[in-house]
């Protein structure tokens, strides 16, 4: 007997399936979302808005081989470190350039 007005059940009375079971299965196979929207003006293309979405655990996006987060300085201390790296080897090079003129300014 069903009630009036009443939404069925998505996954079947005793499914069991909650929003943690959903969001895991999400995750462990990812899913992509795309889209475009276009505005138009008497058959002038105005803009153009192409939208992507990823939504996968980390491991799911680095076996698809999304890794970006890992080499931004702002979301890894690994990519924060090299960076620091780079530029502090960037500096002592510059000074060791500098140094020999500097001498030969003082001698003359």
């Amino acid at each position: 007997m069903t009630t009036p007005g009443r939404l069925p059940q998505p996954y079947g009375h005793d499914s069991g399936a909650n929003l943690a079971d959903i969001l895991e299965r999400v995750l462990d196979k990812g899913v992509v979302i795309a889209g475009d929207i276009r505005i138009n003006l008497l058959d002038i293309e105005l803009l153009t808005i192409k939208l992507r979405l990823v939504v996968a655990s980390v491991d799911k996006a680095k076996e698809m081989g999304i890794d970006w987060w890992e080499d931004d300085p702002a979301l890894s201390t690994r990519a924060r470190r090299d960076e620091l790296a780079r530029e502090n080897a960037e500096l002592r090079e510059r000074l060791a350039q500098l140094e020999p003129a500097r001498g030969q300014e003082e001698a003359s």
